[in-house]
């Protein structure tokens, strides 16, 4: 079996879009069980250039990746991967495209149809009803115009929840076959364990202190504009607490926050680290107490299911595709996108060591044996057959 994985961005980039470290956590754990996989990429990453070989193979981790040099930025368009694709699509079994409104998906759907290959089309939460909402027009216009023939003609669509599928739906969109399976956690990530305190000791946070950890993009979707009222309520009860802003600023939101942080005078109690990788990621979640996301809108959150395999309890939105099962495990608190039912939660899981504790065993539990890469994979293989064998 040969995939052809298609993806605007790749590792070692950390700018760009949250699929890049679940996909590779596949393609990693595919090789590893004899699937041939080629990953095709930009040097990209967010607005910055990686610095990378390029139009040549390099292996990552066992995984062949071509990465080729961007042309046009806005689409995420390299001329080079134009043409290597026009060239060599035909040498695959499968095509499958982790992207959605940018050039990979158009290209990649364009010369599959071409060439008799069937391909998949993974869009990691962009076509739920939220992120459409948000720059409607353009995205109508694309979807009217190109995106709606490329799903039209795809083999199947990936979805990362039941619920990401459902809203999916809900839009009216064309849906010839559903393929349900979570994006992977990497376990080896984690290996490294720095010292006790480590992360208290670098941003200069008491040891009596309680954490309470926000780890995504700071942008309008991550839900933010609930989370810092919700925190000057819980500054009201414990006012040892520190709020954990962790994650890279998109579209300039971080100015928006800090205004908001300001007016409920929270600048001493609210600390932004940038993206946290390695050791200060690590240290982040083995020494918060609760992890928090209430989101508008998230198919499946990779810090959510990394905060559980370090044994936090959660809290997110019924927004979230781990909603349903985050309550049937009890792995953490689900709530409305409310201000006040976020500052209860939050109190709830605070004052409560051993139900904190509870949930944490819970949520470790649920991780290791429904989001590994080794079971992900091990799905894909059953999906890929099905479809190369129709």
């Amino acid at each position: 079996m040969k995939i052809l994985h298609i993806i605007p961005s790749y590792l070692p980039a950390k700018l760009a879009s949250g699929p890049i470290k679940p996909t590779h956590a596949l393609n990693k754990e595919l090789v590893k069980k004899g699937v041939e996989v080629v990953v095709y990429t930009t040097n990209l990453d967010g607005q910055e250039i990686l610095d990378v070989p390029l139009n040549r193979e390099i292996d990552v981790e066992g995984v062949k990746v071509f990465y080729f040099p961007i042309t046009f930025k806005p689409w995420q368009y390299s001329y080079s991967l134009h043409r290597v694709l026009a060239k060599n699509i035909k040498n695959f079994d499968l095509i499958h495209m982790t992207s959605i409104f940018l050039s990979v998906s158009t290209l990649g759907a364009y010369y599959a149809k071409k060439f008799k290959k069937p391909y998949i089309i993974s869009p990691h939460g962009s076509l739920m009803q939220e992120p459409l909402r948000r720059h409607s027009i353009k995205k109508k216009i694309y979807l009217s115009l190109i995106e709606k023939r490329n799903l039209t003609n795809v083999s199947a669509i990936h979805f990362v929840t039941d619920k990401e599928k459902n809203d999916y739906l809900a839009t009216g969109f064309f849906l010839k076959k559903a393929v349900i399976i979570p994006n992977a956690i990497n376990f080896n990530e984690f290996k490294n364990q720095p010292s006790v305190g480590y992360f208290r000791d670098k941003f200069k946070i008491s040891s009596g202190g309680k954490i309470i950890l926000f780890l995504a993009r700071l942008h309008p979707i991550k839900g933010l504009d609930t989370l810092i009222p919700a925190f000057a309520e819980v500054i009201r009860k414990e006012p040892t607490a520190v709020l954990i802003l962790a994650g890279p600023d998109e579209e300039g939101y971080k100015r928006n926050v800090q205004l908001l942080i300001a007016n409920y005078q929270l600048q001493d109690k609210v600390i932004f680290t940038d993206m946290l990788t390695g050791n200060d990621k690590t240290a982040a979640f083995k020494e918060s107490d609760v992890f928090v996301l209430p989101s508008y809108s998230e198919a499946l959150s990779i810090a959510t299911l990394e905060a559980m395999f370090f044994n936090l309890p959660i809290i997110i939105t019924k927004n979230s595709g781990l909603a349903e099962i985050v309550v049937d495990v009890g792995a953490g608190i689900v709530i409305e996108k409310d201000e006040k039912q976020l500052t209860e939660a939050i109190l709830k899981i605070l004052n409560n060591p051993e139900l904190a504790k509870k949930m944490g065993e819970n949520g470790r539990k649920l991780v290791e044996t429904e989001f590994s890469s080794e079971k992900v994979a091990e799905k894909w293989i059953e999906e890929y057959n099905k479809i190369i064998n129709v």
